[in-house]
C-alpha cells in the first residue's frame, strides 16, 4: 500500500439510526504507526465509528476507508488485516484460555504449525504465561481483558481497533496494557482506541478527536489541544469561596460545590488561594479539564 494512503480516512461521515444521527459529518484520517483516540461522553458516536471502521455495521452516507478498501464492499480483506477489542470480554467460557485462541486463529485460516508458535508469543506478550489450560470463568477481569488483546494480535493486525480496552481495571493491569499498545506502536501498527480515561489518552494518543451528539468539537495532539484552548493552571476550591473579583485575563467557573479559576500564570492564582485559606489546590489544566468544557459536566446515561 503506498504510504500516502491513510490507514484509516473518514470525509463527511454518517450514520443514522431512522431520524436519529448517531454520527453527524464526521471527518478524520489515521496514519499508519500512530495511536488516533476518540473521546467523548456516553452517546457521543465513538463507537458506532468504530463499527464503521471494522466493518461491523454500514455506513448511512460519507466516504469511509480502511487500508484504501471501501467497508461496505471488501469487508473480508480489511477484516483479515485488523483486530479488535470489542468493549465486552466476549470469550467462550466454556473453553480454556489456549483453547479460546486455538479457535480463533482458524477463523484467519492461520497454518497449523504456526498457530501454537504464534499463542506462545501472545501468552508471553500479555503476561498470560501459566493460565494457558484455565477455564474462562475463572479469570479475573484483567485477566479476561489480557485475553481478549492477545485474541485481536493472533492474525498480526497492521490496525487494531480497541473500544474502552481498560475501563474498570485496576492501576497496574491498565499500565501494563498500556506499555504493551505503546510496544505494538513501535512496532508499527496503528491503533484507533476509545476510552473515557484521560490519562489513557493522554499516555497512549498521537492525535484525538472530541465528540458529542454525533459531531466533532475538537481534533488535534492532547498537549496542543490543551493549550490552545485553555489557560495553563487551575485553582479549585470550594465554590463558597469563589473570589468575586478576579484579575486580568482569569475566568471562574462553579460547578456543584466546587469552583475553578483559570489563569496562565500561577502566580496570579496565589493571592486568591490565600484568601480561601487551606482548602484549595493550584495546578495545570489537563485533557480532562479540556473534555469538560467542551462537553459539559451534566451526568449521561450509559450507552
Amino acid at each position: 500500500m503506498p504510504s500516502q494512503v491513510p490507514v484509516l480516512e473518514a470525509r463527511h461521515l454518517v450514520k443514522r439510526y431512522g431520524a436519529e444521527a448517531a454520527v453527524d459529518d464526521v471527518s478524520f484520517t489515521v496514519e499508519r504507526g500512530e495511536c488516533f483516540g476518540l473521546l467523548g461522553p456516553n452517546g457521543a458516536g465513538k463507537t458506532t465509528v468504530l463499527r464503521m471502521a471494522h466493518c461491523s455495521s454500514p455506513r448511512t452516507s460519507g466516504v469511509l476507508s480502511v487500508f484504501g478498501l471501501d467497508p461496505d464492499e471488501r469487508p473480508a480483506e480489511i477484516k483479515h488485516r485488523l483486530g479488535v477489542v470489542p468493549q465486552s470480554d466476549n470469550l467462550d467460557d466454556e473453553l480454556s484460555v489456549g483453547k479460546n485462541l486455538e479457535i480463533y486463529a482458524g477463523y484467519f485460516g492461520l497454518p497449523r504449525a504456526g498457530v501454537q508458535r504464534r499463542i506462545r508469543e501472545l501468552i508471553a506478550f500479555m503476561s498470560l504465561e501459566g493460565r494457558e489450560d484455565a477455564p474462562i470463568r475463572e479469570l479475573s477481569g484483567g485477566l479476561k481483558r489480557r485475553l481478549v488483546i492477545a485474541r485481536a494480535l493472533l492474525n498480526e493486525p497492521e490496525l487494531v481497533v480497541l473500544d474502552e480496552p481498560t475501563t474498570g481495571l485496576d492501576p497496574q493491569v491498565r499500565h501494563l496494557i498500556w506499555a504493551r499498545l505503546r510496544e505494538l506502536k513501535t512496532r508499527g501498527v496503528t491503533l484507533l482506541l476509545t476510552t473515557h480515561y484521560m490519562e489513557e489518552a493522554h499516555q497512549l494518543c498521537d492525535r484525538l478527536l472530541v465528540m458529542d451528539h454525533g459531531r466533532i468539537l475538537a481534533e488535534g495532539r492532547p498537549r496542543e489541544l490543551v493549550a490552545s484552548r485553555l489557560p495553563g493552571h487551575v485553582l479549585e476550591l470550594p465554590s463558597a469561596s469563589a473570589p468575586t473579583a478576579l484579575p486580568t485575563d482569569t475566568t471562574c467557573e462553579i460547578h456543584g460545590d466546587l469552583a475553578y479559576v483559570y489563569c496562565r500564570s500561577p502566580e496570579a492564582l496565589e493571592p486568591l488561594a490565600a484568601a480561601a485559606g487551606s482548602d484549595y489546590r493550584i495546578r495545570s489544566t489537563t485533557l480532562e479539564d479540556l473534555f469538560l468544557k467542551l462537553t459539559g459536566r451534566e451526568l449521561r446515561e450509559s450507552d
